[in-house]
């Protein structure tokens, strides 16, 4: 397969709206105008509970897992290592940008970053997912664990795996940007303490 086909699949792929498709088919609604309004599966547990946030944050890992695990073994065109970082990007951006919605309201990119990660380096991406766990149990901020992974998982590569320069690292490093930028909301509400918590009310 011709690697830009490959990245217009990854594309669309990452672009299938997991959250929006539960809630319409489950709920009846548009969960981007109920709770946070962000397609993500934080959101799915806010108003629809574990019952249907598990599965969205499953399918939007498997989202990024994917394409980069098939359509790099598929590629026969250059560095298939460099594709499968390719591919991984594009699954995010189709997460956060999806297609099918305009190009509007789609997640922060988060659950399917990681499902990228756990493909290209799963024991860095492991450590990242630890911290947030840790992050959320302790805090209930999600997205200060969101946060805290992102700046976690380039470390993890540097150290654990990757030079520097390696595709991976600039990859997870883009991702770490880019994972800042979705959450620029949610930094602005835990500079005020206006933050929503998992089971518990904004405090400042």
């Amino acid at each position: 397969m011709h690697p830009f086909i490959a990245l217009v699949l990854a594309y669309l792929f990452g672009s299938i709206p997991t959250a929006f498709i539960v809630g319409k088919v489950f709920g009846g609604i548009d969960l981007r105008r109920h709770g946070s309004g962000n397609l993500g599966a934080t959101n799915v547990l806010r108003v629809m509970g574990w019952k249907y946030a598990i599965p969205v944050f499953l399918v939007d890992i498997a989202k990024g897992a994917l394409p980069v695990f098939f359509l790099a073994s598929w590629t026969t065109v250059g560095s298939k290592g460099v594709w499968a970082v390719a591919y991984g990007i594009a699954a995010v951006l189709g997460h956060v940008l999806p297609v099918f919605l305009k190009w509007r309201g789609g997640g922060k990119g988060v659950a399917t970053a990681t499902g990228v990660f756990l493909a290209l380096a799963a024991v860095p991406t492991l450590v990242a997912m630890g911290l947030f766990v840790l992050v959320v149990y302790f805090s209930g901020y999600v997205s200060l664990a969101s946060l805290s992974a992102a700046l976690a998982l380039p470390t993890a590569i540097l150290i654990l795996r990757e030079g520097i320069g390696s595709p991976i690292f600039v990859a997870s490093a883009i991702v770490c940007v880019f994972v800042f930028w979705t959450h620029r909301a949610n930094i602005a509400r835990l500079r005020r303490g206006e933050e929503h918590r998992l089971g518990r009310k904004p405090s400042a």
